[in-house]
């Protein structure tokens, strides 16, 4: 950590030059003292990728920024202040530290956050960044989370844990038994010092494999942001024997949607198939993450269109439908004649779901330009029929 970065000539060059061209500045004649050139870049590059996703770290005068992959790593500050919610008690150990976001946020609900990071630097910065930010209960420990419990006989209300990918691995399913810290060896390990343990693992952890690798799962949080999942949460409780509780959660800006059950009761529930009625649904990309194709046809009460689709339907118009609602205005058969006699839109929004064609060989066929109101969705109904449902969007 070079603080003469911080120094308030190169903090205004810094805040000054965010919106240049780094390859230009690259090439500028520009030299401070005790510090290169490169290493300011370096600092505009990581500032830039927290504008959205940390506007505190963003907004906040003389913090200072690890390179900008540890930017890209961590948690943003919509899904720590998530995961936040989910703990509680006197004490909690991230023993994956990092940037220190979720630990940030976890100092607003717990007494004292243990920060476990084994890079050095990155420990400083973040030990400093907490200064600068005014977070007192908040301990940084520069080493091995997992060397860091061993040494110690504390036990903790709260263990959190961001395991990251072995890069030796890539191109393989994603397991857990593949990421470092390994959870799953040290599971009965980690239960000597915690009741509780909260890990987030990537999207890319398939639920049936999550839970065939660890034990004492009591929730599975499916964190979405504006309909792109950004990760998943697993609280382990020791004490619990029950059912999976399953809670998809969509962050929008105006309003999140939340739909929550048992994995049971998915197994047991079946969807109620039908043609297009006068409504249309899609569900958000956490459900369809979360596998819960059939439950929501019976827990709301719609239609499914096909078992492999995941479109909805219904009559009356459902208000609390977790995802995007249309009103249909035409549903057409994908037959050649049939379209060249009736299919007139040129500009349209286009979606897929189980349907053989792409959307870029849809629009360069039909010769559809992208935008517009109208909605087309190309999928294959109960019937097994190809078609087309003509919509527009419900706001």
């Amino acid at each position: 950590m070079n603080k003469n970065i911080l120094n308030t000539d190169i903090q205004i060059f810094i805040n000054e030059n965010l919106n240049t061209d780094i390859s230009s500045l690259l090439l500028k004649k520009v030299s401070f003292e005790g510090v290169s050139l490169k290493e300011v870049v370096w600092q505009i590059e990581a500032k830039k990728k927290c504008k959205k996703k940390l506007s505190i770290w963003y907004n906040t005068p003389k913090i200072y920024f690890p390179n900008k992959l540890n930017i890209e790593q961590t948690s943003s500050q919509i899904t720590a202040r998530y995961k936040s919610n989910l703990v509680d008690g006197k004490t909690l150990v991230d023993i994956t530290g990092g940037f220190g976001i979720d630990s940030y946020f976890f100092s607003k609900k717990i007494n004292k956050v243990t920060h476990c990071e084994i890079d050095e630097n990155l420990s400083a910065i973040v030990q400093y960044n907490n200064k600068i930010l005014n977070v007192k209960n908040i301990e940084t420990v520069p080493e091995n989370g997992l060397r860091f419990l061993k040494e110690s006989n504390l036990f903790y209300d709260w263990i959190y844990i961001d395991p990251s990918r072995r890069n030796d691995i890539k191109g393989k399913v994603f397991r857990l038994e593949d990421c470092l810290p390994q959870v799953p060896e040290n599971l009965d390990f980690l239960f000597e010092h915690s009741n509780n343990i909260l890990i987030k693992t990537s999207p890319l952890l398939d639920l049936s494999i999550g839970t065939r690798e660890l034990k004492f799962v009591k929730q599975i949080h499916i964190i979405a942001v504006n309909n792109d999942v950004k990760e998943e949460l697993w609280v382990l409780d020791k004490n619990y024997k029950g059912d999976i509780e399953i809670i998809t959660v969509n962050l929008k800006k105006d309003e999140d949607e939340k739909f929550s059950f048992y994995l049971t009761e998915e197994k047991n529930a079946c969807a109620e198939y039908t043609l297009p009625k006068s409504f249309l649904y899609e569900p958000n990309s956490a459900i369809l993450k979360s596998g819960a194709f059939n439950l929501i046809s019976k827990k709301l009460n719609i239609g499914k269109l096909h078992q492999h689709s995941h479109l909805y339907t219904s009559e009356v118009f459902t208000s609390n439908f977790p995802g995007r609602s249309f009103k249909i205005i035409q549903v057409l058969p994908y037959q050649k004649k049939i379209l060249k006699e009736n299919f007139k839109i040129t500009k349209a929004n286009i979606t897929t779901r189980n349907f053989p064609e792409n959307v870029a060989g849809i629009r360069k066929k039909l010769k559809i330009k992208e935008g517009g109101d109208i909605y087309l969705f190309f999928t294959t109904l109960m019937n097994e029929e190809k078609s087309i449902i003509i919509c527009n969007k419900i706001h």
